[in-house]
């Protein structure tokens, strides 16, 4: 392969891909099973700053990712991966990089039997890799799009980020700052086993990123999907082009600026709190804890426990960790960063509920994970590139709509506060407690919004928050969520979190 590398290279490479695969898992001894990972995308972004260009680039790129389980005796993963570039010998390159990853299985193997065997008892922890089982496919697929982000001239987009930019500046009269960045690619991923799989699959990204500062107000908002370049023109969750998503975030900035700051209370209120707030709440508190390699402590050293599972005989699977009015899921099927059909071992993902009508269900898992859990695969291994190693991740999970009108369940409050728009979190090491804050909060007094105010979240207990919810609204949506953090090294993975308003108790946490 000596062309340049396009989306369309995954082509030219897929039956030998397949066929090195199979062949090397016949030929490499005391090879359980290989993997291999191909991706390539078709980028095109744009950065402006203060009503001038910054930065933009176009840009095509590719690579690989490969794992190997291997051994005599207890068997390990072993892994390589490599950016690649055009390149005559492209069979060779791959065959090498199986091999590459085989050595790797084979010592880790080594090493685990001898630390199984110095340990004593402790070594009884230590067991051989086991991948569930799963049914095995052959598939080629394309998400839809209108406008095809290779077919988005350069100048289109930085001509785009420029005057947008310049119609922020020109709402507070060069007063503040702010960035726009514009981002749009077609990615093509290939997925091949030595269980027989073969799939190709292709996606459209597209988003905008607003960040404003106004005197010592600073807030940032994301636009975006798996589509096509038709995000930055309005078909988007929040059906408004660019242009009018940012000046909005500039108005709002604004306001805010010269609004009193949120008081902190040592006592429980109402709260009420709006699909995009909770988006990032259904991020923190179910999205990471559902992550059965975070569970599982696979992934502590990092991120953090969680709240669900202290070990396999003492969890919450089974148990009530929220009112009978709350429902959460991961739902790949669903419009935003978190659609997709396969994931990154192939499995063929699906609707996974975690919480039903209060009573925690379970995991988003790997096929490693759920042999340790007993469970059923469920299409939640990812990575950000098939350079990095897929982690469990979350896909697009949200709570679930209730029937409430969200103007009703603000009616019935007498002295509560209502929260609008994420902004930042912090969270406790097991997600078991939380501190999040809105961008905007609202004071409700007998039914009625009377004031705003700043720089100010809830923090509460994770169970405790949500048994205490007694209102959900039929108003869900999901969230474009464009920078999920997991793994050494980092990850940053593009997620959809959402859901509609919800009403629950928390104490609040002023700002500064």
């Amino acid at each position: 392969m000596t062309d340049r590398i396009t989306a369309d290279s995954i082509e030219k490479i897929k039956e030998l891909v397949y066929n090195l695969v199979l062949d090397s898992q016949r030929s490499l001894k005391n090879c359980d099973y290989i993997d291999v990972r191909a991706e390539a995308s078709e980028s095109k972004f744009a950065t402006a700053q203060k009503g001038n260009p910054k930065e933009s680039a176009e840009e095509s790129q590719m690579s690989l990712g490969v794992r190997v389980i291997a051994g005599d005796g207890l068997k390990a993963p072993g892994y390589s991966s490599s950016h690649i570039g055009p390149s005559g010998n492209i069979e060779g390159f791959i065959k090498k990089a199986i091999e590459h990853a085989w050595r790797r299985a084979l010592a880790n193997a080594s090493q685990k039997a001898e630390a199984k065997r110095i340990l004593g008892p402790l070594g009884e922890s230590i067991h051989t890799t086991n991948l569930a089982r799963v049914e095995i496919y052959k598939d080629t697929l394309a998400l839809d799009f209108k406008e095809d982000p290779r077919g988005v001239p350069l100048e289109s987009i930085i001509k785009e980020a420029v005057g947008v930019s310049e119609l922020v500046e020109n709402l507070y009269e060069s007063r503040g700052y702010n960035m726009i960045h514009l981002y749009t690619t077609l990615v093509r991923q290939l997925f091949a086993s030595s269980e027989g799989a073969l799939i190709d699959q292709t996606y459209p990204l597209t988003e905008g990123f607003v960040y404003i500062i106004v005197g010592d107000e600073s807030h940032h908002d994301h636009l975006g999907g798996r589509c096509g370049w038709e995000a930055i023109h309005g078909e988007n969750v929040f059906n408004k082009t660019f242009r009018d998503f940012a000046l909005d975030l500039g108005k709002e900035t604004i306001e805010l600026s010269n609004a009193d700051i949120l008081p902190s209370t040592d006592n429980e209120v109402v709260v009420v709190t709006d699909p995009h707030y909770n988006a990032l709440l259904a991020h923190e508190i179910i999205g990471h804890p559902v992550e059965a390699d975070r569970a599982l402590k696979m992934e502590t050293a990092y991120a953090g426990r969680s709240w669900l599972l202290r070990n396999l005989s003492e969890n919450q699977v089974g148990k009530r960790v929220a009112s009978d009015l709350v429902t959460a899921y991961s739902d790949t099927s669903l419009a935003g960063y978190g659609q997709y059909k396969y994931d990154s071992e192939g499995v063929m993902a699906k609707r996974v509920v975690h919480i039903n009508r209060g009573i925690f269900r379970g995991f988003l898992n790997s096929r490693e994970t759920a042999a340790i859990l007993g469970e059923e695969p469920n299409g939640a291994m990812r990575a950000t590139d098939a350079y990095f190693i897929p982690l469990v991740r979350m896909t697009n999970t949200v709570f679930a709509p209730g029937d409430r009108k969200p103007e009703d369940i603000i009616r019935e409050v007498d002295d509560g506060y209502y929260f609008v728009s994420h902004r930042t979190p912090s969270i406790g090491e097991s997600r078991e407690n939380f501190t999040i804050s809105a961008r905007r909060v609202y004071k409700i007094k007998n039914g009625e919004i009377v004031k705003l105010y700043r720089s100010g979240g809830i923090t509460s207990d994770s169970r405790d928050y949500l048994m205490k919810v007694d209102a959900v609204g039929n108003d869900f949506r999901v969230i474009p969520m464009p920078n999920c953090g997991k793994g050494v090294p980092m990850q940053a993975l593009r997620v959809g979190n959402g859901g509609p308003t919800m009403r629950s108790r928390a104490r609040l946490a002023g700002g500064k």
